[in-house]
């Protein structure tokens, strides 16, 4: 299997240069030459977790062989999640809920971060990597806690300031690991990721690099999002196990999404064999992309909102440059659109490419007041509570019926512990509010009769680390001292 990029279909690297450097050097992002087909799903549905990892990593991955692939995953998915599901799904009225956030930073980005940092051991050939990551939230921690005191890999990782959760910020903030820093930043996520991109043209970043591989960890890593296509395939299986779906039959899937990543993985799985009829993308206030899904326009050039699902507060949506890319198969029409992007922060697409879209994704989105709502609606319905980003999905899937009447069986991606998100939870519930966090927690805890997790519930204790907070204008410099100290 080979890898090209997006802004140039001669620019074809082999999958462990892919997975290595992350981001191809002309700024686009790599999509494989040909999509392979998986075994029959009549003889996949008897499959474990580890089995189905395995068959699907290694068609996109074959130039690793099945014992290296099969390493990877029994490293990456062991006992530091807290079932042998890996991703369980739970059963509510009008849907399967399919609950990502069993690893160790109790987030859906484990799944693919767990196994992003095995298989870079096998496609490094002994030189030293610095990894940087752009984080909205979750991929920050999930990335820390994977490449923690890998050898030969370094990883750093930035942040909005006052863009994240007082629990994810903790739990960054106080990470280990000698080959990890952490640094905040005075904006959004989307300028955090925009640096993170201009790092691979800088001058001053390459002079400090030498010898060293940049990568990143971030979905547009294809090596981070190639994983995160099995537990479609997992969530399709367990729901056919319980008689809900027959075998075959097609299934719909409500993704809450920010940087189109997770609903990209499912597009995957759909162009693998996996029958899926829609993919239903879950937008918060800041609902560029179901705009951008109705209408074929997307434009960043409007105001952004910080709300109670953090991960989801991004108006540049990277992966979604790879759909563009699958629905048009023109790079250089690709490398038009993002310079459009870039200059004017908007672009429009033809209305073949937009047709080709909408055949399989629609979008809507959530008002901070329809996620309040149906936090407290599940839980007086059918007492569970969920996260802000769950919640925008569950609150989409409800407007999607209302308007369509549909009755398609649906999986919901539930991405992230409650407890991660205390305050908001509460909020929703309408009971007075700790002051405190970590009071919060406890308050939550007993009203979920559900144990705080223990990585959360030591964060407490844990020294904080990181509490370097920079302006945009002194990140690529920051980074050019992190490398360079590094490298000592």
């Amino acid at each position: 299997m080979k890898y090209f990029s997006t802004r140039d279909k001669n620019n074809i690297v082999d999958s462990k240069q892919a997975i290595l450097h992350g981001l191809s050097e002309d700024g686009g992002l790599y999509l494989p030459t040909s999509f392979p087909h998986v075994l029959p799903l009549e003889k996949l549905q008897s499959f474990s977790y580890h089995e189905l990892a395995c068959h699907i990593i290694h068609l996109f991955f074959d130039e690793f062989n099945e014992e290296e692939i099969r390493q990877c995953v029994n490293n990456a998915y062991d006992d530091k999640f807290d079932t042998e599901e890996i991703t369980p799904v739970r059963q509510l009225k009008d849907c399967g809920l399919v609950e990502l956030f069993h690893g160790p930073t109790y987030a859906f980005k484990d799944v693919a971060l767990s196994f992003l940092p095995q298989i870079m051991k096998y496609a490094n050939d002994g030189k030293e990597i610095m990894i940087l990551t752009a984080t909205s939230g979750d991929t920050g921690k999930a990335a820390l806690e994977g490449f923690k005191d890998v050898a030969h890999t370094h990883l750093i990782v930035c942040y909005p300031e006052d863009g994240v959760s007082k629990i994810q910020k903790r739990q960054m903030q106080t990470s280990l690991g000698k080959n990890v820093s952490v640094l905040s930043i005075n904006g959004n996520f989307d300028d955090c990721q925009r640096m993170v991109k201009k790092a691979y043209q800088d001058k001053l970043i390459r002079d400090s690099l030498d010898t060293m591989v940049l990568s990143s960890a971030n979905s547009i890593n294809i090596g981070r999002l190639v994983p995160q296509i099995v537990y479609y395939f997992y969530s399709y299986f367990n729901q056919v196990s319980k008689g809900i779906l027959g075998l075959n039959e097609e299934v719909d899937f409500v993704v809450p999404t920010g940087n189109f990543g997770d609903i990209l993985a499912g597009y995957f799985a759909k162009l693998i064999g996996l029958p899926i009829h829609h993919l239903i993308s879950a937008s918060n206030t800041n609902h560029v992309l179901s705009d951008f899904l109705s209408t074929g326009i997307y434009d960043r050039n409007r105001s952004f909102h910080e709300t109670m699902s953090p991960s989801m507060d991004i108006l540049i949506s990277s992966n979604l440059e790879r759909l563009l890319y699958l629905s048009c198969e023109d790079d250089s029409y690709i490398k038009e659109l993002m310079s459009s992007l870039e200059k004017e922060g908007n672009y429009e697409i033809d209305s073949s490419m937009k047709d080709r879209i909408q055949e399989t994704f629609l979008g809507y989105w959530a008002s901070e007041e329809d996620c309040k709502k149906e936090i407290q609606r599940r839980y007086e319905e059918e007492n569970i509570l969920v996260d802000p980003h769950t919640s925008v999905a569950l609150s989409v899937l409800r407007k999607h019926r209302e308007l369509t009447g549909s009755t398609i069986p649906t999986i919901v991606l539930s991405t992230a512990s409650i407890f991660k998100f205390p305050k908001s939870i509460l909020e929703s519930l309408k009971v007075e509010v700790p002051e405190d966090d970590f009071e919060a927690l406890n308050q939550l805890s007993s009203i979920a009769n559900e144990e705080i997790p223990k990585n959360i519930q030591k964060l407490k204790e844990l020294p904080i680390r990181f509490n370097t907070c920079v302006e945009k204008e002194d990140v690529l410099s920051t980074f050019a001292s992190i490398i360079k100290e590094a490298k000592q």
